[in-house]
């Protein structure tokens, strides 16, 4: 299974298109339309997001509610476009720079120079409009399709905030339901009171000052068989799968599974899960510091992936850069910019694991249709039990 996305910040509309996803499953379009709703929300989200109000249409790959086997087609349209119809216009277009609104001045943070000089485009609105986070759109659409593969055989998922700036939230014993739904009524999508409202008053004090803020976003996923992904080769390994896919995001400059980081400091008696077993669970894990991952495969216990986010590069304050015409020194000018898009980042990263997780299971228990898949996937089970 594999996807494809095109498109640009301020083009018409955004495309994406699935291969290889299997027939028979059904499509809530509202769920997809929930999770791309879900992504634009946040405290520190910035003025595009009054502009759009995301909703994927379906044009091919599905039929009466339910998928054909056939490529899924998505789109989303750009409202915005109407104020840039001559700007991005594919045919060529007569006026001066001012008139194109070429770019000529990089942005530090963003991809504007790196792809000017890679692509040798004098007019970096050329990269800008394609490594803009507009893109994230349609990996959450497509991790929206392939999230309702998962919930068919029982899989949930979740995501909380657990840093914005210097406030860190204060950990809960919650079942995956409890945080889907506190986090769902966050508007920084976190479970403990306290922190939320510090965290809002950082990023309002931020945006008084012209700044940005990062933070840490974690996601769990329960009910994962054992066994998806392989050790046998690099790149089937589950947990790497989800490491790259997580670092594809605008923005995040780490991730980590399980207790991460924090293993470093540890003996390994204190991060190694000792294996159990009894009647009822077969085998387990007494502990999950492993975050579900052993051997780049799936141990059973629920996936925990947590991703770092740097503060937007946009920043109203200013920062220094080189005009690539004259060369010259100058304060970078702003786009448009939010202050924090941390919780937003977290339904991105959310959605993106959710299609690795399904890309492994029909890498597991593949089948052109749902029936073949379950009839494996049961096999597969009663497999484990005789084990």
């Amino acid at each position: 299974m594999r996807y494809l996305t095109a498109g640009e910040t301020h083009g018409p509309q955004l495309t994406a298109i699935i291969e290889g996803f299997p027939s028979n499953v059904t499509i809530d379009f509202e769920k997809v339309n929930f999770q791309l709703g879900r992504r634009q929300k946040g405290h520190g989200r910035g003025r595009r997001m009054q502009i759009e109000k995301d909703t994927a249409n379906i044009v091919g790959g599905v039929r009466h509610g339910k998928t054909t086997g056939a490529p899924i087609a998505l789109v989303v349209e750009n409202n915005d476009w109407k104020h840039w119809t001559s700007v991005m216009n594919i045919e060529p277009i007569e006026g001066n720079d001012e008139s194109k609104r070429r770019v000529n001045r990089p942005r530090p943070g963003h991809a504007d120079l790196n792809g000017g000089l890679k692509y040798n485009q004098k007019d970096l609105r050329n990269i800008l409009e394609r490594s803009s986070a507009r893109e994230t759109t349609m990996r959450v659409a497509t991790g929206a399709v392939a999230r309702q593969l998962l919930e068919a055989f029982g899989i949930k998922i979740a995501v909380q905030v657990i840093r914005i700036g210097d406030v860190e939230v204060e950990r809960q014993d919650l079942t995956i339901d409890e945080l889907i739904r506190i986090t769902e009524e966050s508007p920084v999508r976190v479970v403990d009171k306290e922190a939320e409202a510090r965290m809002i008053a950082a990023i309002d004090a931020a945006k008084e000052d012209g700044d940005t803020l990062g933070g840490i976003v974690e996601c769990i996923i329960e009910g994962v068989p054992v066994g998806l992904g392989s050790h046998v080769q690099w790149d089937r390994k589950l947990d790497g799968r989800i490491a790259q896919a997580v670092l594809s995001i605008q923005a995040f400059k780490g991730c980590e599974i399980g207790i991460g980081f924090e293993a470093a400091k540890l003996r390994g008696s204190k991060v190694h899960d000792e294996i159990m077993h009894n009647e009822d669970r077969g085998f387990y894990r007494a502990s999950n510091r492993a975050g579900g991952f052993e051997g780049g495969m799936t141990t059973g216990e629920p996936i925990v992936v947590r991703g770092v986010m740097k503060p937007i590069s946009t920043l109203y304050k200013a920062l220094q850069s080189v005009d690539i015409d004259t060369k010259e020194p100058f304060t970078a000018q702003v786009e448009r910019s939010d202050t924090c898009a941390v919780p937003a980042a977290g339904v991105i990263m959310e959605n993106i694991i959710a299609w690795e997780v399904a890309n492994a299971f029909l890498d597991k228990f593949g089948g052109d249709s749902l029936e073949e898949i379950r009839n494996n996937y049961n096999s597969y089970l009663e497999q484990i039990k005789s084990y």
